[in-house]
């Protein structure tokens, strides 16, 4: 408030871009904060007290210590610690004990606890994912400040669009993982993650649509959409096409658990498209006929000399949910016909077998959606 308040800000208030990276930098500073109250608290460092004797005895120490006697230097020989596996990152340092020519062995350090080390990779995923934010706010900023687009212009905005929030989810994807053992290795925030780029995605397609001037505009968008759903995900869940990404090192997954992430990206997807389509037009209809209407002038379209017109817009978005459910129940069959494989079960089941995901799943669709009213519009306070 103090920042759009005062006339010397003005210049940062006018981009929709400075109010996406205040939204990062407060979504953010959680994580940094609890990334400072670990490293204070020592969390990453797993040993926080010297080690006994006896604890000793289940460590490479207790075979690696400076001997006290002939004795015990033959009991205990000197060896370098790196021979031992897994404890090939303990160091030994001798330290004074208290008491007369007492010495012993103490432990310094030298890697991070598996959980410190998922929490960061945790960490980088979360700021990916906030990137998305900023990256497609500064999108529809160029979008909306060259206007008006042909054909041509609409379709790299869009399809450039796609491929960002593609590659930041492939990104966050491996960061996050979904066999134990791997980064992170939780299939569960995978799936939330999944469903948080394909909304992202969605939404700034959906804003979109309030810019489209044409039905041929329309028409060409879904034609290309449609077209690519239906033809390129029963190829890429193929066996000759898993074993061309085994080939480039982008695939470590058997056939079946390669097919079954497959199936699972389809059915978020189609959850995304119907859950952001719904949203879109519900807030057509009450940002053009409420009374608000004069602070979303994005959604007003009463400029008599505009481009822009309500009912060409809310009759060919619904047109377009139409052809989506379309190639939806298309691609569903294409899947069930070729691979033996019900997406609507497999989807189900993940629902099923982690019941954390559906309220987890809600949370994240209320998040990303509210970006639709809050950040890609132009708000004009008086």
């Amino acid at each position: 408030m103090p920042l759009y308040l005062a006339p010397q800000t003005r210049f940062l208030t006018n981009y929709n871009t400075a109010w996406i990276s205040w939204t990062f930098i407060t979504m953010a500073l959680p994580v940094a904060i609890a990334c400072l109250i670990l490293m204070i608290n020592e969390r990453h460092l797993s040993l926080r007290q010297s080690l006994s004797d006896t604890q000793r005895i289940f460590t490479a120490s207790w075979w690696a210590a400076p001997a006290e006697s002939p004795r015990d230097a033959r009991r205990r020989p000197i060896l370098d610690p790196d021979a031992f596996e897994p404890d090939a990152a303990l160091q030994i340092a001798a330290t004074e004990r208290p008491g007369p020519g007492r010495r012993g062995a103490g432990l310094q350090r030298k890697w991070l606890p598996a959980s410190f080390v998922r929490f960061i990779w945790f960490c980088l995923a979360l700021f990916v994912g906030l990137m998305a934010y900023v990256i497609g706010e500064a999108y529809a900023e160029i979008y909306l400040r060259t206007l008006p687009h042909d054909n041509l212009g609409t379709v790299i905005y869009v399809y450039s669009w796609v491929a960002t929030i593609h590659l930041l989810d492939g990104l966050t994807g491996w960061i996050l993982g979904i066999k134990e053992g791997e980064r992170v290795g939780s299939y569960p925030l995978s799936w939330v993650f999944k469903l948080y780029f394909m909304l992202t995605y969605q939404t700034y397609v959906r804003a979109l649509y309030a810019r489209l001037r044409s039905p041929q505009q329309f028409l060409l968008l879904q034609g290309l959409s449609s077209a690519s759903l239906i033809i390129l995900t029963p190829v890429m869940m193929t066996p000759l096409f898993h074993r061309i990404l085994t080939v480039l090192n982008l695939n470590g997954l058997s056939y079946a658990s390669y097919q079954k992430l497959c199936v699972r990206n389809v059915f978020i997807r189609f959850l995304a498209e119907n859950v952001s389509m719904a949203a879109f037009l519900g807030s057509v209809v009450v940002l053009h006929y409420g009374a608000n209407k004069d602070v979303y002038p994005y959604f007003a379209f009463d400029d008599p000399d505009g481009l822009y017109d309500f009912g060409l817009t809310f009759r060919y978005s619904t047109l377009t949910w139409g052809c989506e459910l379309a190639a939806a129940l298309a691609v569903r069959l294409l899947i069930r016909w070729c691979f033996g494989v019900r997406v609507d079960v497999e989807g189900t089941g993940d629902l099923a077998v982690w019941p954390e995901l559906l309220p987890t799943s809600a949370a994240v669709i209320l998040h990303v959606l509210q970006n639709m009213l809050f950040s890609i519009i132009r708000l004009r306070f008086r």
